[in-house]
């Protein structure tokens, strides 16, 4: 059975008349409506040829489904599947990368030019394969993200001096305050365990995707200083960057690190009681 979800009523109306009276007709099934508002059927491969305005929101709705699909082949505008497949250190690795790496084994199958289509586009393509991980790697969903925008914010700043600035430590020492008058830290958050975790809110817009690659060719010692801030906690910021010493994070960068250090860095920062939502 071959499921379709096409949002022009005009190409439901042609495909149902190219497959009526065929032996294939009761093997199509079409739905007319938006991919991104229709609650998606059990399936077990996804092809697809998308809308590239829609590439990252969809792609966390796949990998949000539940149960997982085997395999999905998509071709992507190529910028966009090269950040998908990037290693760290890559120009174009960035927080899209980590959360749909987390998510999911992704492989560059091949390049399509833009001059395969006619009239020829202005980009051009590429097709992946996405192999959601079985099983999952286990994150609450908002700590992560808040995590990640973090280390993200400037990616080839070191972490030493991310987490120096101010507004970082502020953010996180009322986490951390607020929480220990909660004694959250010892039974957990109930609501984001208990609730399903939707890995579809990890779709960023492009705006979001291209401050991943803003800070391209900036003088990291110059920004260091800029991000230091006598008035902060110093007790506070004290703990937080033993966090960064004992992982031997401090002088590392977000552009360079794999996904196993930013789970091992998150679990050093909760062990410590310090969380990012």
């Amino acid at each position: 059975m071959v499921i379709a979800i096409e949002i022009d009523h005009r190409m439901v109306l042609e495909l149902q008349r190219r497959f009526q009276g065929t032996p294939y007709s009761n093997r199509l099934k079409v739905i007319q409506g938006d991919v991104l508002k229709t609650e998606l059927p059990y399936f077990d491969i996804c092809v697809a040829n998308i809308p590239y305005q829609i590439s990252s929101p969809l792609t966390f709705k796949l990998l949000s489904h539940q149960p997982a699909f085997r395999c999905a082949i998509i071709m992507f505008q190529r910028e966009f599947a090269m950040r998908l497949v990037a290693q760290p250190g890559d120009k174009l690795y960035c927080r899209l990368t980590v959360n749909t790496q987390l998510l999911a084994r992704i492989s560059h199958l091949l390049k399509v030019g833009k001059n395969n289509f006619r009239p020829p586009p202005k980009v051009d393509s590429s097709v992946v394969r996405i192999e959601p991980r079985k099983p999952r790697i286990e994150v609450k969903q908002k700590e992560w993200d808040g995590f990640l925008r973090i280390c993200f914010n400037r990616k080839n700043k070191t972490l030493g001096s991310i987490f120096r600035q101010k507004s970082v430590i502020s953010l996180l020492e009322k986490n951390y305050n607020t929480l220990q008058a909660l004694n959250l830290s010892q039974n957990g958050s109930k609501e984001e365990t208990e609730t399903g975790m939707d890995f579809s809110r990890f779709g960023d817009s492009m705006e979001d995707q291209r401050m991943d690659m803003d800070d391209e060719g900036v003088d990291d010692d110059d920004m260091e200083v800029e991000a230091e801030d006598a008035g902060s906690s110093s007790e506070f910021k004290d703990k937080v960057l033993a966090v960064l010493k004992e992982g031997d994070f401090e002088d590392k960068r977000s552009s360079k690190l794999t996904l196993q250090e930013f789970l091992y860095l998150l679990s050093l920062f909760n062990k410590a009681g310090i969380h990012f939502c």
